[in-house]
């Protein structure tokens, strides 16, 4: 006998909410470091971390007892005249999971590694929920200006990790100054993470001098501290990696236990003389957790 038509409704609203979960909004979390290699002439190398946390993307049923979400990001980065230098668009596929009423679900991160030349540029990025059909995009736009100088002490950008540099003889994404290092999204330190950790590198710093670093943490509401590390001496003709951490235990113990955003300035010393400065901002959430890693794209 054929289904009547009042029936039918009723039973593709069911099959609907069987087959697949619906989450938040989805985001998207693009972090941009600035390097500069000393042999490159007017070019740098540009690091693009993209992180698609999962709490906000739409969950399918696979199998009887199993989902999976999946998303694409479309990643652009123009030039001063808006003409693409670098277009792709990546497919991520999270975890399979059993239970998606559980409050954790794996982000998923992408890292590109692209060489540039100097000048204006705007990075572009576009996120899509492939299972969810209306109101599934997030779109994210930065610029970016390569105008380091050439022969002046000066720092790279600050990039945040989620656990100490560890030294290794690998060459890939993930590997920077012979170290391996685990970016945490948007600089986040969450539930669980007590120890800020961070790399940045030092050019053109006159070779042989002993040098000192001073780390300065400050917040919108007033809070501020301060600790002092050795660096040791720069070489001639190469940049000098800064593989570090906040001392005096972490940052419970250094003060930093409320929620909110917090400035790092790491500050290279020659005696009392500041040689070069940057700034970065990191992000204090206990009351959530924030797992960090990067998957490869699918």
């Amino acid at each position: 006998m054929p289904i009547r038509p009042r029936f039918l409704l009723p039973l593709v609203l069911l099959l609907l909410t069987v087959l697949s979960v619906s989450a938040a909004t989805p985001t998207l979390l693009l972090d941009v470091a600035r390097f500069r290699p000393l042999t490159a002439g007017n070019s740098y190398e540009v690091e693009l971390y993209v992180t698609v946390p999962g709490n906000g993307l739409t969950y399918i049923k696979r199998t009887r007892d199993t989902y999976q979400a999946g998303a694409t990001v479309a990643l652009q980065v123009l030039g001063a005249d808006g003409r693409a230098v670098h277009s792709e668009t990546i497919t991520l596929k999270p975890p399979v999971i059993s239970d998606t009423t559980i409050g954790i679900k794996n982000p998923q991160s992408f890292l590109r590694r692209l060489t540039l030349r100097g000048g204006q540029y705007t990075i572009k990025a576009e996120l899509k929920d492939m299972y969810r059909k209306t109101a599934g995009t997030f779109k994210a736009e930065e610029p970016l200006a390569l105008d380091l100088p050439a022969a002046a002490p000066v720092l790279s950008d600050i990039v945040f990790l989620a656990k100490a540099a560890g030294k290794t003889t690998e060459q890939n994404n993930f590997t920077r100054g012979g170290y391996s290092l685990v970016r945490t999204p948007a600089g986040n330190y969450g539930r669980g993470a007590d120890q800020l950790y961070f790399y940045l590198e030092l050019y053109n710093a006159p070779a042989g001098q002993p040098l000192t670093l001073h780390y300065h943490v400050e917040s919108g509401e007033g809070f501020a501290a301060d600790a002092d590390a050795p660096l040791g001496q720069a070489k001639a003709g190469r940049p000098t990696t800064v593989a570090g951490e906040l001392p005096l235990g972490g940052l419970s113990q250094l003060g930093v236990e409320t929620d909110g955003t917090y400035a790092l300035t790491v500050e290279v010393r020659s005696g009392k003389k500041v040689l070069a400065s940057r700034t970065g901002q990191f992000v204090r959430t206990r009351q959530e957790y924030a797992p960090a890693g990067a998957s490869l794209p699918r």
